[in-house]
């Protein structure tokens, strides 16, 4: 399968029609993949925290999941992310196409190449989020008429608590516009295992200090399963975009590339 779907909060399932269910075997443990159709096209479906949100941020089996559409031949991933804001200009509502991250994560196992296996590698992270699939996001957007913010800076927070004002005030500082919990190591072992990748953070409510009101995970969910509609019509959109893009192109992204040095 050229394409994978990976789902955040809210986002438990894709498709048309019933799924197909499989479990992909990984050294890092079994993970449940569902083959779904979009657009006519055969995609594979991950949902990062499990059908019933049972799964919290810092546990997220990252490794197993990423390594769970490189065993079924994905090259191509597309991720939701819901998000806090700490900019002005990207209100509760706002889609984000997200550029760069800064990484406030411990303790997560973020690499392939941890050294177990005798391969140690540093991969660039420049452009973290695939430049080529970014675009046709962007062409998705404007076919269905849809605004997303072409990009965004996103602080990815260990969770599973909520940020403190004073944290997010930090963020801010230092150029982030969203924060979140699930990107990293997402990002990083896309990266790895040679996959373009881009991810779509749906702004689900203003972050701590930004808001008077205290934050609630309930509220967050219930949001998502307002805006998941729209993303899955993005998503679909972008599959249906990237048929139409001469095969070279993606063959010689350096999300590839950089992962072969």
């Amino acid at each position: 399968m050229e394409f994978g779907v990976i789902g955040g909060t809210g986002f438990y399932s894709l498709g048309e029609g019933a799924p197909s269910r499989i479990e992909v075997a990984t050294r890092y443990g079994p993970v449940e993949v569902e083959r779904v159709r979009m657009g006519g096209v055969a995609v594979a479906f991950v949902a990062r925290h499990g059908k019933g949100h049972n799964i919290p941020p810092h546990r997220v089996n990252d490794r197993g999941n990423v390594a769970a559409l490189e065993e079924l031949g994905v090259k191509n991933v597309l991720a939701s992310a819901a998000v806090g804001s700490m900019s002005e200009a990207m209100p509760p509502g706002s889609l984000v196409l997200l550029t760069q991250f800064l990484d406030f994560t411990r303790g997560r196992a973020s690499t392939f190449f941890d050294g177990d296996g005798g391969d140690v590698r540093h991969t660039d992270m420049t452009e973290p989020y695939c430049g080529h699939l970014r675009a046709e996001v962007q062409a998705a957007a404007e076919v269905l008429g849809e605004r997303v913010h072409a990009e965004g800076v996103y602080v990815c927070a260990e969770g599973p608590r909520f940020e403190t004002a004073a944290e997010i005030e930090m963020f801010r500082r230092l150029g982030g516009d969203v924060v979140g919990m699930t990107s990293v190591p997402e990002a990083v072992l896309a990266r790895e295992a040679g996959m373009c990748y881009a991810a779509v953070a749906i702004v689900t409510n203003w972050a701590a200090g930004v808001s008077k009101e205290p934050l609630k995970h309930e509220e967050v969910s219930d949001f998502m399963g307002t805006q998941t509609p729209r993303v899955r019509a993005l998503f679909e959109q972008a599959v249906k975009t990237h048929k139409e893009i001469a095969a070279t192109a993606a063959a010689t992204c350096s999300c590839r590339i950089c992962a072969e040095e």
